[in-house]
This record gives C-alpha cells, sequence and structure tokens, in this order.
C-alpha cells in the first residue's frame, strides 16, 4: 500500500482580520481578494473557443475595480433566501455542535500572507485543524442534498478554498433545514485535505491572480490625457 501524501507546507500561517462579518471592517479585508465564494467564477474552464466565460472575466474586472478604487463592487444584494441562509446560521452551528460533540469557533476573514486571496469561514475547530461550511438553503435544495450526499461543484470549490488558505485536515460541509425531523434537519459532507488538488488549486488561483495583478497595472499606467499630434511632452 502507498503510503498517504502528507499535506503541503503551507509556509506562514494566514492572517486573522479580527471583525465581524458583513461589516464595513470585513468588506475591507476582502477589498481586491480573491474569497471562496467566488473560486468557482475563478477557477472556470476556458471556453470550448479558447474565450474567457464571462464569470471569470466580471470577477477579474471587479478585483481590478476594487484595487484601483479602494471601494466595493459588490452590489449588497440579499434575496430572501440569502437573508434566511444568513438569519439561520447560529442555529445551524448549534445543531452541527449537538450532533458532532464538536465545539465550534468563529473568526473574521483569513488572509493569506502573500497573495491577494483570503476567506471567511462558517466555523473552525480547534487551532484550524478543521473548517465548517455552513449552508441554510430552501426545503427542496435540503432535501435534494439529502438524496445525493454530493456537494455541488460550485460549492465543493469553495471548500476547497477554506481547506487550502487554513490548512486544516478537513472541512466538515453542512446543510441545514428546520423544516425537517430531527434527524433529516442535517445533512454533514466530510471533505479531506489532499496535497496534490490543493496543489493544483493554488497553482490555478496564482494563474487567475496573475492576471488581475496584470490588469491592475496596466490601468494605473493609463493617462486620461491624450496629447494632439505633434504636440510636444
Amino acid at each position: 500500500m502507498m503510503p498517504a501524501l502528507p499535506l503541503v507546507d503551507p509556509g506562514p500561517r494566514f492572517d486573522v482580520v479580527t471583525c465581524d462579518q458583513r461589516t464595513p471592517a470585513w468588506m475591507a479585508a476582502r477589498l481586491g481578494r480573491l474569497t471562496g465564494s467566488r473560486a468557482a467564477d475563478a477557477l472556470a474552464a476556458p471556453l470550448k473557443n479558447g474565450g474567457e466565460p464571462a464569470g471569470r472575466r466580471n470577477l477579474r474586472i471587479q478585483l481590478v475595480l476594487e484595487r484601483i478604487t479602494g471601494q466595493s463592487q459588490d452590489s449588497g444584494y440579499c434575496s430572501p433566501a440569502m437573508q434566511q441562509g444568513i438569519d439561520r446560521e447560529g442555529a445551524a452551528r448549534a445543531a452541527y455542535e449537538a450532533a458532532t460533540g464538536e465545539v465550534v469557533q468563529t473568526s473574521g476573514f483569513l488572509a493569506h500572507p502573500s497573495l491577494m486571496a483570503g476567506t471567511s469561514l462558517d466555523g473552525h475547530l480547534g487551532d484550524y485543524d478543521a473548517v465548517v461550511e455552513i449552508k441554510c438553503p430552501l426545503a427542496a435544495t435540503h432535501l435534494e442534498y439529502l438524496r445525493s450526499g454530493q456537494i455541488p461543484a460550485n460549492y465543493l470549490m469553495q471548500v476547497r478554498h477554506a481547506l487550502w488558505i487554513s490548512g486544516a485536515s478537513y472541512c466538515d460541509w453542512v446543510s441545514y433545514g428546520p423544516e425537517f425531523p430531527a434527524d433529516l434537519q442535517l445533512k454533514i459532507v466530510r471533505v479531506t485535505a489532499v496535497a496534490r488538488e490543493l496543489d493544483a488549486y493554488e497553482l490555478l488561483v496564482r494563474q487567475f491572480l496573475a492576471d488581475v495583478d496584470r490588469e491592475t497595472d496596466a490601468v494605473r499606467h493609463l493617462s486620461g490625457y491624450e496629447r494632439e499630434p505633434g504636440e510636444e511632452g
């Protein structure tokens, strides 16, 4: 049997920005950084014709604008379903603790020490030995998770982002549906950190951030003043 691959050494640990989520300090900490909620857009595969997917392009432009202007480009829109998820997160965390016997801690924003990337965890165990990602979806969606036992691809990318930033050994992805009977309210899917997967993930992140860096530099060198033909500098 081949020995298990060790996790890559993440080097210096992340920097923790202590703040409550969705506050001005939290928004400021995220400016211009790739976060877990947008990881799927950043790492979207090229189109069949080789072009850049719209989600990746829009995110790239958003991060450039945030770095140039120092202002968040998030719309701030919160749908009823999104607000429900926010309102239920505390209860979901408590339900997870009751089911697992773990004590979940919360933190503000985890910033990568050298790259413009970071993540906001829904919770962590111990000294970030493990992380918890919580979803509180509509009842029909929770039922789908109960049946499939699968994490949707975009959420799996978010989980991988959290594992990469935190250096945790695993992430428990949790779906919480309080409308259901007690034994069906939680669906927990554990994702173990695998070195080769995180190495490949980091490579793609670095490629995306390099594109953002190049465009940011190009914009900084733009000038709104155009000389007339023959005008001397």
